[in-house]
């Protein structure tokens, strides 16, 4: 293959995989309001700028789309609390830190998570969703697990609970949180950010 014709081939990929992120925002808006159960791909195309024919050329069905479209919101959102591990500088900072960013995401992206719900839910229907959902739980908890080890180096203390366990508190918390913030709760969200720092207090010895 010549220089020239690798630029080509190069560029035409560029394009396709731009057409697909594009794609993805688009179903995950149309997703997020809807539902999974409630939206057809061409609901989604309607939120395009695309025909429900481009929807075929780049994604062989709605569960390929979908699952796309989540992977590449989970991309971003599975490092969201890095930053409050990172600033950190004593237990009590990162308790804080950490409660605020759960408590921020859950205002700034609550239908995201509503998504992300309904497709863990889907996935015990539908076995093609079945390995993102179980590889996005996994990243989902080594994010928590951070805040966890970290809170503990910090506390100069250790985990008492495994990492599956330290997620399913967490991730159990915050679902609470999030049906009474889409309830119309104000307090939601301050209230999550109160118990995900007394919870990771509970979480290890002498926290």
């Amino acid at each position: 293959m010549t220089e020239t014709s690798e630029r080509i081939a190069r560029r035409s990929v560029d394009k396709f995989a731009q057409r697909r992120a594009e794609l993805a925002e688009s179903t995950l808006q149309a997703l997020s309001e809807l539902g999974y159960a409630r939206t057809s791909l061409r609901e989604i195309a309607q939120k395009s700028n695309f025909s429900h024919g481009v929807l075929h050329y780049y994604f062989t069905d709605k569960v390929e789309l979908l699952t796309y479209a989540v992977r590449k919101f989970e991309e971003v959102c599975v490092t969201r609390y890095d930053e409050a591990v990172a600033a950190a500088r004593s237990a009590d900072e990162l308790k804080q830190g950490f409660g605020s960013a759960m408590a921020g995401t859950l205002r700034a992206d609550a239908t995201m998570h509503r998504l992300w719900y309904d497709l863990r839910n889907q996935s015990l229907f539908e076995s093609a969703f079945r390995a993102d959902v179980l590889e996005i739980d996994t990243q989902r908890q080594a994010m928590i697990w951070r805040v966890v080890e970290r809170y503990a180096e910090l506390a100069a203390a250790s985990p008492v609970v495994t990492r599956q366990i330290a997620y399913a508190a967490f991730d159990g918390v915050f679902q609470q949180a999030l049906l009474h913030h889409l309830a119309g709760e104000e307090g939601a969200s301050d209230d999550l950010a109160q118990d995900a720092g007394a919870l990771l207090g509970r979480l290890v010895t002498g926290g």
